[in-house]
């Protein structure tokens, strides 16, 4: 399956902000006690974004690893070259297109990691290829992303304003069946692990908030909801009455994030 797509930085910046402020239980937690990253290891991670795993697995390891974080957003880099500056830390941010050969030799990195971006490659078998080759003998790879049973709630409620059929997401709808077992095809050990976060909105405006930063007028994924800025609007409009139903039946909007993460070893 060919995806065309890249993410708005705002619109992953904004949901990142509100996993923040809602949730009951911290990723970057459950991420590092799984991993466990060490000082002195080489760490590639793909699809980098802003940096945030990169200076997770920094301030993890007191600065000892050798840290390259990879994207294909140079708004991204940017921010992320900025905070490297600001904080003081020597990451390596640099261009990486994840649909082409990887710029770095066989058997360079201890792990390679990929947060919520991954998913989106042209052909798994090609990128994921990839990253076992510049894993090192006994490297480890570790994949995240949203599995089929994630924000159901968020889901329920815009099929119910918009009375439409969810496009397929490509990372829940790929992420147990095409990309783990893409994974598990080509390295010696796969696992899955799972993390589980509540969001709890006190009000529906920052619900609101999160589905225009899942759903924004120039995301192509979501373009059988909605043609235009009109009708996004005017959609946008029903899933506010519809989310305002469900907070004043229940008092509260609790969305569930479910995460999966394919941890394999080469």
């Amino acid at each position: 399956m060919k995806i065309d797509y890249q993410e708005p930085s705002k619109d992953l910046l904004m949901r990142i902000d509100i996993h923040e402020k809602y949730g009951s239980a911290n990723i970057d937690i459950w991420t590092n006690d799984l991993l466990k990253p060490q000082a002195g290891m080489k760490i590639l991670d793909v699809g980098c974004g802003a940096g945030k795993l990169s200076f997770l697995f920094n301030e993890y390891t007191q600065g000892g690893a050798q840290i390259t974080g990879g994207d294909f957003s140079e708004e991204l880099l940017d921010k992320a070259r900025e905070k490297n500056r600001e904080t003081g830390t020597s990451i390596d941010f640099q261009f990486l297109d994840f649909n082409q050969p990887f710029k770095f030799e066989d058997n360079t990195f201890d792990l390679c990691t990929s947060a919520f971006a991954i998913y989106y490659a042209s052909d798994l078998d090609f990128t994921f290829g990839e990253a076992h080759r510049v894993l090192k003998p006994g490297g480890r790879l570790f994949v995240s992303g949203p599995l089929p049973e994630n924000k159901q709630m968020f889901y329920e409620i815009i099929k119910e304003a918009a009375n439409a059929t969810i496009p397929p997401m490509p990372g829940s709808s790929r992420f147990k069946g095409d990309i783990f077992n893409t994974i598990d095809k080509i390295f010696a050990k796969t696992e899955l692990h799972k993390f589980e976060n509540h969001l709890t909105f006190p009000e529906v405006a920052p619900f609101i908030d999160y589905v225009r930063a899942s759903l924004g007028e120039d995301r192509k994924l979501w373009t059988s909801m909605f043609n235009g800025r009109d009708e996004y609007e005017a959609l946008i409009g029903k899933i506010q009455a519809v989310a305002q139903k469900w907070f004043d039946r229940d008092g509260k909007l609790v969305m569930t994030k479910v995460v999966g993460g394919i941890l394999a070893t080469k």
